[in-house]
């Protein structure tokens, strides 16, 4: 008889995010998402992933689709990359401080753990928006005791050779790097 792991207990990772985990203009499978699933099976972690990101997807977006998705998929963590394209489209902060509010309670509703994604705009949308902006995420994780990946584009954001042609959104070869920033965060929660 094997020892039981402490990973042993299968999980469900809803992936709720953007473009960014959409593969947006990837080649199916090369995203940072797939090869999540590819380093969970490494580490023989048990583990299905349900990415439900969606180009274009903001926070209300995200917000309005979760609750058909946690009663479908009942997932154990819940994986928030959501921001970007409110903060791209000159939403409100508020707004988008409300919306990952109810998106974190809705998942805790639901016995999920959460990992919210911490996103950065660049500064030509005024030092005070953008800076504004980047402490949501970290104030949203903190004011809930949830987990964070305090910048998802670490490493990647002042690396011109690292982006499409439309210079936002990550290439392939960027994806790993992604993966390496949100992995330490999440591998706690798959315990």
């Amino acid at each position: 008889m094997l020892a039981a792991s402490a990973y042993s207990a299968p999980k469900t990772l809803l992936v709720l995010g953007d473009s960014l985990s959409a593969e947006y203009g990837l080649t199916r499978g090369s995203g940072w998402v797939a090869l999540l699933d590819k380093r969970l099976q490494q580490e023989k972690i048990g583990a299905s992933i349900v990415n439900a990101s969606i180009s274009g997807e903001t926070t209300i977006g995200g917000k309005t689709r979760l609750p058909a998705l946690l009663s479908k998929h009942t997932p154990d963590i819940v994986i928030v990359e959501l921001g970007a394209n409110d903060a791209l489209r000159g939403l409100q902060l508020s707004a988008t401080q409300s919306n990952l509010q109810a998106i974190i309670d809705m998942s805790r509703q639901a016995k999920a753990k959460v990992l919210v994604v911490g996103m950065q705009i660049p500064p030509n949308y005024g030092a005070d928006y953008a800076g504004k902006f980047a402490q949501l995420f970290p104030a949203a994780a903190k004011q809930n005791k949830t987990a964070l990946v305090p910048f998802f584009m670490k490493d990647i954001a002042d690396k011109p050779a690292l982006f499409q042609a439309d210079r936002m959104h990550p290439n392939e070869q960027a994806q790993a790097t992604l993966l390496d920033n949100v992995w330490p965060y999440l591998k706690p929660l798959l315990k």
